[in-house]
């Protein structure tokens, strides 16, 4: 048996880790939960990550990386409205495909928001570069429009929320979007 590197087992943390916290949250995620789904001792996760707040920040970050690659590969090339199309279809694949991939962004947003409050700013800070980092990466190919990237973000949201709280494919409420921004078919728990 081929044992796994350290990056390797850090890896399957963020992944496993990906999906409780997608569940669970930050506060209703236990480090144990993760230890068991990877399948290593809670010590050994702790060696990989200092703590659980390491975890969530890992995975927040790989959360909006993810989304950020899939905008710049979806825009590669294109401009203006070709772009905002692509890109907006390959985000509703992504959620669509990979469901924790946005209860996971939910639970970011939820998580940042209690820090806040509570005056730990760490969370906020890594969320809103990241955030930042998916504002450029629409925004270039969307020609430098503050207007069409601040429209592109918004209905994003809206299609977070929307998708959140389970309105299925061919439900009313996407008729307004353009087809490409609709929810996708298939997507478990819709």
């Amino acid at each position: 048996m081929v044992r796994m590197s350290a990056e390797e087992r850090r890896e399957s943390v963020i992944r496993a880790a990906t999906s409780e916290f997608a569940q669970g949250g930050f506060y209703g995620t236990s480090t144990e939960a993760i230890a068991q789904r990877v399948g290593v001792s809670q010590p050994y996760l702790f060696r990989l990550f200092p703590g659980k707040k390491a975890i969530f920040l890992a995975v927040a970050e790989r959360c909006l990386e993810d989304t950020r690659k899939v905008f710049v590969e979806a825009s590669d090339g294109l401009h203006g409205e070709e772009a905002l199309h692509a890109m907006a279809e390959a985000y509703m694949q992504l959620i669509a495909d990979h469901p924790e991939k946005l209860q996971m962004q939910l639970q970011v947003y939820v998580a940042v928001a209690a820090a806040e409050a509570a005056g730990d700013h760490e969370f906020g800070k890594m969320v809103r570069k990241g955030w930042l980092e998916l504002w450029d990466a629409v925004h270039l190919p969307l020609g430098g429009d503050v207007s069409e990237t601040t429209t592109f973000m918004a209905y994003g949201m809206l299609i977070n929320a929307l998708a959140g709280m389970g309105f299925p494919p061919g439900h009313r409420i996407w008729d307004g979007f353009y087809i490409s921004a609709r929810l996708k078919e298939g997507r478990e728990g819709a």
